[in-house]
């Protein structure tokens, strides 16, 4: 998914098959729009890795440190496409998948009884490039942001640095792909700060767009023209 200079271009793009086939009743490829609580979580499949804890993937950068060993300590190495690493001594190790614990204790299996008899060695993250969100729209700093741990629409919003003066918080749009197909869900983080909702997770890969108050508008619009929808309508108009 691109990232849009706005939610209303976002939408002109994404989501005229959907409004084709509800203007002719036959249900065509493109975005499906869904209500919030019916947005999928990604399998292990579409991410590859779990997001929670945190598990290496492709084109990370790692840095590992074998205790007792100079020439073996402050090594950075970067996960390659296939995700492997390579490293003195042991060469080629697969890495992709596993937390930086268990890539540890995989180096420490190698290591033990052929070069180090109680080998203990140390993998920490360096560079987080594999698992990301988008966050564009009206926010102060769109961009790419890595997720670490458990990621929240409001934790995702704050990563940009928060909202401009022209954010629209009750149009905030999530697009995620799942089994293949792209989904996209409305939510209105005024209700969330409220608490009158959940404040929904955030996956990698997902796309975050901040709308402004004429993307609010076409929403609106979009919404309207769908009887499927309707549950969002309120939310979506709802000011208090």
């Amino acid at each position: 998914m691109q990232i849009f200079k706005s939610l209303g271009i976002g939408l002109s793009l994404l989501l005229l098959p959907v409004c084709a086939s509800a203007a002719d009743g036959e249900q065509r490829a493109g975005l499906q729009m869904i209500s919030a609580d019916e947005l999928p979580a990604p399998t292990l499949a579409d991410l590859q890795a779990s997001a929670r804890p945190y598990r290496v993937g492709p084109f990370d950068k790692l840095t590992i440190d074998v205790f007792g060993s100079e020439e073996l300590s402050n090594k950075e190495v970067q996960v390659d496409a296939s995700g492997r690493i390579t490293f003195p001594l042991v060469g080629t190790v697969e890495v992709a998948g596993k937390t930086p614990g268990e890539v540890s204790i995989a180096l420490q299996d190698l290591f033990r009884g052929r070069f180090i008899k109680d080998p203990q060695i140390s993998v920490n993250l360096k560079e987080i490039v594999s698992q990301t969100v988008t966050i564009g729209g009206e926010v102060k700093k769109p961009g790419v942001y890595p997720i670490v741990g458990k990621m929240t629409l409001m934790t995702a919003i704050a990563s940009a640095e928060g909202w401009t003066d022209i954010s629209s918080r009750g149009a905030v749009a999530v697009f995620r792909t799942v089994g293949g197909k792209d989904y996209a869900a409305l939510y209105n983080v005024k209700a969330i700060q409220k608490g009158t909702f959940p404040d929904p997770e955030i996956y990698a890969s997902d796309v975050v767009m901040v709308g402004d108050s004429q993307g609010r508008k076409i929403w609106k619009d979009f919404l309207g023209a769908s009887p499927l929808l309707a549950p969002f309508i309120y939310v979506l108009t709802n000011k208090n």
